[in-house]
């Protein structure tokens, strides 16, 4: 285990914690799979990402998104920083129906050696380990789709690195690529009255610390800490990194259309248009 000096950027240890508990990872699955938010998240990437292409997911936990994309042709990388992650998402891709490798189109880069996943289907799920602030692992330009989905973008420790994370996206995306962030909201009514007045305190007052949100981890470990955003945040990050926002959709916990505090968090599309 790391000190915490040794942590990579934009991990605390709550975080850390949190993605090694080998409980977390056994259940992950059936939580996601009883999520309506999860469902949500997958018809929104399914609208914005309506042809098959390449498709990396940061942030992909056990593969959900990558799975669900390999099974409708799309070639897909996910990137996650847990070991524990990687292997089950790599365990579930070996669930579906092995094919020779995907295809690669001309003039496109070859992935191969860096990928540790198995051909699927009509597509491909492949998965690499790797920090999402720094992504050094994949080319720039390589894939026609990104995701960073539910609160993983809101794991990442301070706003720099919440900000190169986007930048990492817009940098793997081809002209015309198409990006959905799936982040949580601050002022959401279920975190009770007294955090969200003080999240509304601190937002107008400028805290630097302002949406962060620091809870204990059903798991163990350390606390963990979730950033939580107002959508105009969200759409700032994707505008700064280059993106053309399409899309925003608020969506409440039962993965419906929500308004105000009754809205869990935003899914946001972006292009990128050059």
């Amino acid at each position: 285990m790391p000190l915490d000096w040794q942590l990579p950027p934009g991990v605390d240890r709550g975080l850390w914690d949190y993605l090694h508990a080998d409980d977390m990872v056994a259940g992950y699955d059936e939580q996601m799979r009883v999520s309506p938010l999860a469902a949500t998240d997958v018809a929104f990437c399914e609208r914005a990402f309506p042809t098959p292409g390449k498709l990396v997911d940061l942030g992909c936990g056990t593969g959900r998104l990558c799975v669900h994309f390999a099974a409708k042709g799309y070639d897909c990388v996910g990137v996650d920083l847990s070991d524990e992650m990687l292997a089950k998402a790599k365990e579930n891709a070996k669930n579906l129906t092995p094919q020779p490798p995907s295809r690669r189109r001309k003039g496109e880069p070859d992935l191969a050696p860096l990928l540790l996943g198995e051909g699927l289907g009509r597509g491909s799920a492949s998965f690499v380990k790797g920090n999402l602030v720094e992504l050094t692992e994949l080319p720039a330009a390589s894939f026609d789709y990104a995701a960073c989905l539910f609160s993983t973008l809101g794991m990442v420790r301070g706003a720099d690195n919440r900000a190169k994370v986007v930048a990492n996206a817009f940098r793997l995306l081809k002209p015309g690529g198409r990006f959905v962030l799936h982040v949580h909201n601050r002022y959401f009514g279920g975190l009770g009255w007294r955090r969200v007045l003080g999240q509304r305190w601190k937002t107008l007052l400028g805290n630097a610390h302002a949406g962060d949100i620091t809870m204990s981890q059903a798991y163990g470990g350390a606390p963990l800490t979730l950033h939580h955003f107002t959508q105009r945040e969200a759409t700032d990050l994707l505008v700064a990194a280059g993106f053309v926002v399409r899309e925003v959709s608020a969506i409440g916990d039962d993965g419906r259309p929500a308004t105000g505090s009754r809205a869990y968090g935003w899914l946001v599309q972006g292009e990128r248009r050059q």
